[in-house]
Parts: structure tokens; C-alpha cells; sequence
């Protein structure tokens, strides 16, 4: 079949924030509605076309028969239950912001795929020195504070799969035998003390403490981290900060329990 041809937009737009934010929304919710793209930017649904557009003139979206966006093979990466996971983000927002507001500090909201954690959602904090927006991103697992939550979880047997079998995984981030027994301590620290702490290791000058989000059975679905200055970042281990990171941990499951939102859904 004839490949059709796709005329270029006729506004051409220049906010390359706008587009790269668009991007991101593709690589981690897969097929998604141009109200939705317009909702996430907060911008008008005719610039969301206008924007998507230029995209799919590019090479880097198409346009399904049901008219909504997809992205294209080659942003080379695939997407995680979309449906699922826009609503986990809405539900557990206003926890997020309520961390956000107590400690004013950046709350993030984030999954695990494999060996990396992709970062869902961001409330970023008001204070002239702090951590930015991490929607979008997506980091090793074992270098971030909600990824360390979430491997505590998986047993070793999966853990050694991941980090010593897995050839997919690129080199930088396979283990060696002592360094897995390394890893293996650590989760296990986390898993007995029920948070993780990330110190400088995925980005210089800053920390974190990640707790998992847990379904009512008991299984870690999501996890939840709060970032600072690494000036900073030792009252967010204090007893009285920690106190509130549990109670906004079972705040959460709560809310996903009362949402129907156990488990990601097949859709």
C-alpha cells in the first residue's frame, strides 16, 4: 500500500517544552486522547493538535483509526498500562500535594518496569533551592529511593534474574556477584525499616526517602518518594517526618482501595 503523505502543520510551534512534556506522556501512557494531552499541558486543545501535529509530521507519533495518539516505533520504548496508571496519578494526587505543602519538598509519584522506575507525577516544591519536576523521567531502580521501596519487595531469586541473568539490561547497570549481595543487604534494611534513602546516588546534590504504595493484600503497586537539597535532607528521616510518611502511606492504599484501584487493570 501506498505510504500516505502527511502535509507539514501549517503553525509550526516553538515551545520545545511543550512537545518534549508530550513525549514523555506518549512513552509511559501509550495511546492516549488529545483532550488528555491538553488537560496535561494545561494549553488549549487546539494547541495540543497543533503540537501533536508537528509530531506526527516528524515521525515520533501516529494517529490511530480511533483518532487517538499513539507513540511511534521510534521512541523504541513501550508503554505502561496507560488507563491504569492516569488514574492512579488522579487518585493519589492530593496526597502528593499534601506532602508536598507539609514539607515543602518535591513529592514524586512513580512505577517500577523492570530494572528502572518511571516517574508518573511531581508536586514541586516552592522553596528557591530545590529539586524540579521529575515527570517523565525514567532512572535505574536501584539508584532511587521509591525503586529501592519496590525491589524490597521481590523475592532473590527474581532479584538475581534481573541483575545477573537479565542480558537485555544494558552493561553499566548489571551487577557482580558482590555487588547483587550488596544490593540484597540494602533491600533488606529497607524492607525491616519500611523506607528507602537515596543519597546522591541518582543525581549529585540531591536525596530522597521512598516509601512503596501497598494494595490492601499487601502487594506494592506504586511507590512515593519526597526529594531535597541534600542540606536538607536529613530532617525528611527525623521520627516526627517519618511519622507522617507512614500515615501518608496508609493514606494512600486507602484511597486506591476506595477507588477500586487494587491492581492495574487488563484494558
Amino acid at each position: 500500500m501506498q505510504k500516505k503523505y502527511i502535509q507539514p502543520p501549517p503553525y509550526p510551534i516553538a515551545s520545545v517544552d511543550n512537545a518534549l512534556r508530550i513525549l514523555q506522556i506518549l512513552r509511559d501512557q501509550g495511546s492516549v486522547r488529545l483532550t488528555d494531552i491538553a488537560t496535561d499541558l494545561g494549553v488549549a486543545v487546539s494547541t495540543a493538535h497543533r503540537l501533536m501535529a508537528m509530531l506526527v509530521y516528524r515521525g515520533f507519533a501516529v494517529q490511530e483509526d480511533s483518532k487517538r495518539y499513539a507513540p511511534s516505533p521510534v521512541l523504541g520504548v513501550g508503554a505502561v498500562s496507560s488507563s491504569w496508571h492516569r488514574e492512579v496519578r488522579q487518585v493519589l494526587q492530593p496526597a502528593l500535594e499534601a506532602l508536598c505543602a507539609l514539607f515543602d519538598e518535591t513529592a514524586n509519584l512513580m512505577v517500577r518496569i523492570g530494572a528502572h522506575v518511571r516517574f508518573l507525577y511531581s508536586v514541586e516544591a516552592t522553596a528557591i533551592l530545590r529539586v524540579g519536576d521529575r515527570a517523565g523521567s525514567v532512572l535505574p531502580a536501584r539508584s532511587t529511593s521509591g525503586g529501592k521501596a519496590l525491589l524490597s519487595y521481590q523475592s532473590h531469586d527474581y532479584l538475581g534474574r534481573l541483575y545477573l541473568e537479565n542480558v537485555g539490561l544494558a552493561a553499566e547497570h548489571r551487577l557482580s556477584p558482590a555487588e547483587f549481595q550488596e544490593l540484597l543487604h540494602e533491600l533488606a534494611t529497607v524492607r525491616a525499616q519500611g523506607f528507602a534513602v537515596n543519597r546522591e546516588e541518582s543525581e549529585s546534590g540531591v536525596g530522597a526517602i521512598g516509601l512503596v504504595v501497598l494494595e490492601p493484600a499487601g502487594r506494592p503497586i506504586a511507590a512515593f518518594s519526597l526529594s531535597s537539597p541534600i542540606s536538607r535532607f536529613d530532617r525528611l528521616c527525623s521520627p516526627d517526618a517519618l511519622a507522617h510518611l507512614f500515615q501518608a502511606q496508609q493514606e494512600m492504599t486507602e484511597a486506591l482501595r476506595e477507588a477500586g484501584l487494587d491492581k492495574p487493570d487488563s484494558r
